[in-house]
């Protein structure tokens, strides 16, 4: 039997997510718009930017900037992400990011040397010195990214026991250092996963380490995003990442077409568990109004459903 959550936490990624694979560098007004109007949702935590190389992500640049440009509503984690130590230094320099620490792991030799331009391994090794820079500053590891967890476009089929190892290895890092183990975020980097994949790799992540929260990343690359969020679901994971209207996408994930690589809908995603009786503290409308906002920005349709055929309580009430 389903053992489903009473109360799932959505963290939007798509001011982040959405924009760095887009071609287009929007201007910094509309970003900082949407993200207002997402502070209006009830979502906790919302992913402003990244602090990465302006020369391979300039959609990031004025990441800084857009901190000082948001209207900051009480109770919200404006958050951002890195990939080295430099970025992680360049958020704290901004002053106006909230900071929560994370180790990323790769499980695709060929997707890391992309992304981060280096081995999975020399990755992972890097990971001690990220834990040593963190408590230098006072800070914690609070979520440990594990990427193309299920599938990569460049190796093809990822499988558990790889994403299993990885996870030990994290486990032996975190008692080397003397820190529990954190959240593991499960990363569908390029949409390989499928509902009895998605259910194999909870199962077997949480006999290996019991004590681990886990969260989901998933994308709807090849459609079946929401598929592999009630699958999730059903086996009681109650965090997920997902993107306003859609949008998203990894810019090194081999796609020839930047539509392909979308994050979960988050406004689809919230009413598939509101009809579910599944809380979520949001607002779904104020969703689709954020959803309206981004795809006016993107200038063309997004994927999102619920943008497109708003909710049912218009035709209930």
């Amino acid at each position: 039997m389903a053992d489903f959550p009473k109360f799932v936490e959505f963290r939007e990624e798509g001011p982040r997510e959405g924009f760095q694979i887009e071609k287009t560098i929007y201007p910094i007004e509309q970003r900082a718009e949407l993200i207002d109007l997402l502070s209006e949702t009830g979502l906790k935590r919302i992913m402003v930017g990244s602090f990465v190389s302006p020369k391979y992500v300039p959609q990031m640049a004025d990441t800084a900037e857009l901190f000082t440009r948001i209207k900051r509503k009480p109770g919200v984690d404006y958050s951002t992400m890195w990939l080295n130590d430099k970025g992680f230094l360049n958020a704290l320099a901004a002053k106006n990011a909230h900071i929560n620490p994370m180790l990323l792991y790769y499980t695709s030799d060929a997707f890391c040397r992309r992304n981060n331009n280096c081995t999975m391994a020399e990755m992972a090794a890097r990971q001690k010195d990220w834990v040593a820079l963190y408590k230098q500053h006072g800070y914690g590891v609070e979520t440990a990214g594990i990427t193309t967890a299920f599938g990569c476009n460049f190796e093809g089929d990822i499988p558990l026991s790889r994403v299993l190892d990885v996870v030990r290895g994290l486990m032996q890092l975190c008692e080397e250092s003397g820190i529990p183990v954190p959240t593991l975020s499960i990363a569908d980097t390029m949409g390989w996963a499928n509902p009895e994949a998605v259910k194999r790799m909870i199962g077997g992540l949480r006999e290996l380490v019991p004590e681990a929260r886990i969260a989901m990343h998933f994308h709807d690359t090849r459609g079946l995003g929401i598929a592999n969020l009630y699958a999730a679901l059903e086996m009681g994971v109650d965090l997920f990442d997902s993107a306003i209207g859609g949008l998203g996408g990894c810019p090194f994930g081999g796609f020839g077409n930047t539509r392909a690589a979308g994050n979960i809908s988050t406004e689809d995603s919230v009413f598939m568990c509101h009809e579910m009786g599944i809380e979520t503290g949001l607002d779904l409308n104020k969703l689709i109004v954020a959803a309206a906002k981004a795809e006016e920005i993107i200038g063309s349709p997004l994927m999102s459903r619920v943008l497109h055929s708003g909710g049912l309580d218009r035709f209930r009430n």
